[in-house]
């Protein structure tokens, strides 16, 4: 698939990442980083980890600012590019830190608009999925507003996250900063919290260690995943792009998450059960992009099979926890 003319960001251009030391924002610095942009690096540490940034420590290009967003930014000279992604992603994080993940998507989001729009830079919001809900449309094309509980355990995230693309959107019709908008689909690999409540960590975690895999509801939901190198090229090329978004970012596969519990034992040699336990309020039974807008105005689809992402994602969980990780000899 031919891409369409897009900017690429590299040597000279200067980009602020919020939520950088985070599993995707992490990603991103790293890609950056090889790639000359000089990069500020902007995380609370509430869920984000140094650990996840470290291998750029000491590189001139790379600067850690331990700082929450919702207080403000001050980043010195002009910026080419500012990347929100701070916010609380996974349940068990946006469940334990509900207030905090409001803020992030309301002050946050303001805070890194303004800054923005004080130093001329494109703005990329990063929103989600869970903005469709529980949806009704199947898959969800960029037009479908969603099903959403405003008022459930969820909805600290999915209303946030709402939010934050209305203002995102509002600031671009008042001419004030140049944005667009992704909408994140499952991502997955290395540098997920093995307890953030994610399905790959918890499946990969629970096999390694022998226990059963906790399988929500009857397994029968499904989830499409993307492995993170692939979400971070559709964001990098949506970022380059001229348009506003918003954007589908993800896989188009769809795996129910008893297809996804095979593999994972699979994978890993695992002799574990599966228990089945209450799926949580307002879980998505369906979850699946549209990807015609990406294909068209980015060129971009994932390139990395779910298999090969889980042996890679296998492989770093298994050094996390000091195990030796098993991976069957794929057939020739």
């Amino acid at each position: 698939m031919s891409a369409p003319a897009l900017r690429t960001w590299g040597r000279g251009d200067r980009v602020v990442v919020t939520g950088g030391a985070g599993f995707v924002g992490s990603w991103l610095c790293d890609r950056l980083v090889a790639d000359g942009v000089r990069v500020w690096c902007v995380d609370s540490l509430i869920t984000g980890s140094r650990a996840n940034v470290a291998g750029l420590e000491g590189d001139p290009l790379f600067t850690f600012v331990e700082a929450d967003v919702c207080d403000g930014l001050d980043v010195p000279g002009p910026l080419d590019l500012i990347m929100h992604l701070a916010s609380p992603a996974s349940p068990l994080h946006y469940l334990r830190e509900p207030l905090a993940t409001l803020q992030a998507g309301s002050r946050g989001t303001t805070q890194a608009l303004d800054l923005a729009a004080r130093t001329g830079a494109r703005f990329l919001l990063a929103s989600t999925s869970e903005v469709y809900g529980d949806p009704l449309v199947h898959p969800q094309p960029e037009t479908y507003w969603g099903n959403v509980n405003p008022i459930g355990p969820r909805s600290v995230y999915d209303e946030a996250k709402r939010f934050s693309e209305a203002l995102t959107a509002a600031y671009r019709r008042e001419g004030l900063v140049d944005t667009v908008i992704a909408r994140i689909f499952n991502t997955f690999g290395p540098r997920m919290a093995l307890d953030d409540g994610r399905v790959v960590p918890a499946f990969v975690t629970q096999a390694l260690s022998g226990d059963p895999l906790t399988v929500a509801g009857d397994g029968s939901q499904t989830r499409s995943l993307c492995f993170v190198e692939d979400t971070v090229e559709g964001l990098l090329r949506l970022a380059g792009s001229e348009g506003s978004g918003p954007v589908n970012i993800g896989s188009d596969l769809e795996t129910t998450i008893c297809e996804l519990a095979a593999l994972v034992l699979d994978l890993t040699g695992s002799a574990s059960s599966l228990v089945h336990v209450e799926l949580p309020e307002d879980d998505p039974r369906l979850r699946r992009p549209d990807l015609a807008r990406a294909h068209t105005l980015l060129g971009w689809s994932p390139r990395t099979p779910v298999r090969e992402g889980l042996e890679r994602t296998v492989r770093w969980i298994a050094d996390e926890l000091g195990l030796a990780a098993v991976i069957p000899a794929q057939p020739a």
